[in-house]
C-alpha cells in the first residue's frame, strides 16, 4: 500500500482505511496508453477493484500556501466518497526533477499540480509521453467548461498545445509586488517603497543601517531568487522576457544588465540578510514574517503564505508594485494561470483521476478557495460568484494594466547553467555582468539554432510586438 510510505495530509484517509481496503491507484507496470478514441468519448480506465473497495487518487502538489484549504476540502471528498479517496502530498523541493525521477520510476502519482511559474516546459512532458491530454474529459463535460472558461483560457505551448489541452487554470497569480514591512521601513525615514531600483537599493541600506545587527534591508532564497521579483523588474524595465526577444526571434540578454548591476548593490552594500540566499523559500518566508529583514519579493500566493502558513502578527506589512529602473513602467509584468492539475499517464485509474480534477475545478471548491484568498480568479464565471470582501489580504495584489501572459519562448537545452542561475551569480558578484550576458547570448542562441536544426522547436515572432501588451500581438512560427 503506498499509504504507508508517504506523509498523507488527508486526515480522512486514515479513517477511511481502517473501515475499508483502500485500492490505491498511482502508477503501474501496465499504465493505459490513451486517454480517448475519435469521438472525443473519454476511454474507460476503471482500476475499481472488487466490491467494497475504494481507488486510492493520488495528487502530489508544490504548493504550502493553500494547505489548510486543501486539507479541508480533502478530507470532506474521502468523508462523502466511498468509490474514490484521495492521497495528498506536499514537497516543494526539487519539483520538476522529484516528478521526472518519479516517472521514470514508475513510482510518479496520478496528478500533480502546475502552474505557469513552475518553468515546465509543456512540450518537454508531453513530447516525453508523460501529460495525458485531458481534453477528451473536458468536451464531455458542459459543466466544467461553464466553470473554468477553458477555452477561453488555452495558451499555446503553456497548457495546450494545438487543440489538445493538458492543464486548466482555475486561477491566476498576480504578476510579483514587494511586500514589506512597514515598521522597519518607516523606522529608516520611509514612508512608501520607492519606485526606483537604484532608490529601494538605497532604503535596504538605510533599513540595515538602523538595524544595527538584528535586521535587515532584504532578503532572498535560495530557490528561483531571481524570477521571485527582480525578473519582474526587468520586464517592467523593458527588458526581454527570459532573454528572448521576440521581434528577431533570437536571444539578447543585453537589456538586463542595469537591472542586475543595481541588484549586486544589495550585496556589496551589505544589506542582505546574511544566509538567506542559501535558505529555502520558506524559510525566507518565515525570517521575514518574523521581522528579521524589511523587503520580500513575490506575487500574490503570499496573501495565504502571510495569513495562514506564517501568520504576521508583530508588525504592519504592506504590498506594493515593483520598482523599475528608470520610475516608469515599460513593459509587461508576467502573470501566471495556476492552480491546475496534469494528469500522468502512468496513471492507472484515469476516470477517477478526472473526477478528482473535476472537483478541485468546481464552483463549490473554487468559491472557497478563491474568498479564501489563495489565488486570483481567472473565469469571470467565478469573478461573478465570490464575496470580494472575503479575500482578505489578496485584495492587495490586485491586477494591473500592465501585467499580461507572455507566449512561451522556444524549448531549447543550453548546455550550463540556465539564465537564472548566471544572472543571480552576476547579481552575487562571481561573475561581471558583461561576461554573464556575453555567455548567455550565445549559448542561447547556439541552442536555438540546434534546436531548429533538429526540429525539436521553432522560432516565435510576435508581429507588431509591444513590450507592455505582449499577448496582443500576433504570433508567428518559423522553422528557420
Amino acid at each position: 500500500m503506498k499509504l504507508a510510505n508517504k506523509r498523507t495530509l488527508a486526515k480522512v484517509t486514515a479513517v477511511a482505511m481502517a473501515a475499508s481496503m483502500l485500492a490505491a491507484c498511482g502508477s503501474s507496470g501496465s499504465s493505459t496508453a490513451a486517454s480517448g478514441d475519435a469521438t472525443g468519448e473519454a476511454a474507460s480506465t476503471d482500476s475499481s477493484t472488487a466490491s467494497g473497495e475504494a481507488t486510492v487518487v493520488e495528487v502530489w502538489s508544490n504548493n504550502r500556501h493553500d494547505e489548510t484549504y486543501m486539507t479541508q476540502m480533502i478530507d470532506e471528498f474521502n468523508a462523502s466518497h466511498d468509490d474514490i479517496q484521495i492521497e495528498y502530498t506536499i514537497m516543494t523541493d526539487d519539483w520538476a526533477n522529484s516528478i521526472q525521477l518519479a516517472f521514470q520510476a514508475n513510482t510518479a502519482p496520478d496528478i500533480i499540480t502546475i502552474a505557469a511559474s513552475d518553468n515546465m516546459f509543456l512540450s518537454d512532458y508531453v513530447n516525453g509521453g508523460m501529460f495525458e491530454s485531458l481534453s477528451p474529459w473536458i468536451d464531455a463535460d458542459t459543466d466544467f467548461q461553464t466553470v473554468t472558461e477553458v477555452y477561453d483560457h488555452m495558451y499555446e505551448g503553456l497548457n495546450s498545445i494545438g487543440d489538445q489541452i493538458y492543464w486548466v487554470p482555475n486561477g491566476v497569480r498576480s504578476g510579483t509586488r514587494i511586500e514589506y514591512n512597514k515598521d522597519l521601513l518607516s523606522a529608516a525615514g520611509y514612508d512608501s517603497v520607492p519606485t526606483t531600483l537604484d532608490e529601494l537599493v538605497e532604503a535596504a541600506a538605510a533599513v540595515t543601517a538602523n538595524g544595527g545587527g538584528t535586521t535587515y534591508g532584504v532578503g532572498f532564497t535560495s530557490s528561483s531568487p531571481l524570477s521571485r521579483w527582480l525578473e519582474g523588474v526587468a520586464t517592467m524595465s523593458g527588458a526581454t522576457y527570459r532573454g528572448y526577444d521576440y521581434t528577431t526571434g533570437t536571444y539578447d540578454f543585453s537589456s538586463w544588465k542595469p537591472v542586475i548591476e543595481s541588484a549586486a548593490k544589495f550585496f556589496t552594500d551589505g544589506s542582505v540578510l546574511p544566509g538567506s540566499e542559501t535558505q529555502g523559500v520558506d524559510n525566507s518566508r518565515a525570517l521575514f514574517a518574523q521581522g528579521a529583514f524589511a523587503i520580500w519579493g513575490n506575487a500574490s500566493q503570499e496573501a495565504g503564505v502571510f495569513t495562514d502558513q506564517f501568520p504576521i502578527e508583530s508588525f504592519e506589512w504592506g504590498v506594493a508594485e515593483l520598482p523599475t529602473v528608470t520610475g516608469e513602467v515599460t513593459g509587461a509584468l508576467e502573470m501566471t494561470p495556476n492552480f491546475g492539475f496534469a494528469m500522468l499517464t502512468n496513471s492507472d485509474c484515469k476516470d477517477q483521476a478526472w473526477e478528482v480534477i473535476k472537483y478541485f475545478s468546481s464552483e463549490d471548491f473554487m468559491k472557497g478557495y478563491l474568498e479564501g484568498g489563495y489565488t486570483l480568479p481567472i473565469s469571470n464565471y467565478m469573478s461573478e460568484r465570490i464575496d470580494s470582501s472575503k479575500t482578505g489580504r489578496l485584495a492587495d495584489f490586485a491586477l494591473q494594466d500592465y501585467e499580461d501572459v507572455f507566449p512561451t519562448p522556444p524549448t531549447v537545452t543550453v548546455d550550463g547553467d540556465d539564465y537564472g542561475q548566471t544572472l543571480w551569480n552576476a547579481v552575487l558578484g562571481n561573475v561581471s555582468v558583461d561576461e554573464a550576458i556575453e555567455d548567455l547570448n550565445t549559448r542561447y542562441n547556439d541552442a536555438l539554432e540546434r534546436a531548429l536544426e533538429a526540429g525539436s522547436t521553432q522560432r516565435v515572432i510576435i508581429e507588431d510586438y509591444d513590450p507592455a501588451h505582449p499577448s496582443a500581438g500576433t504570433v508567428t512560427y518559423s522553422a528557420e
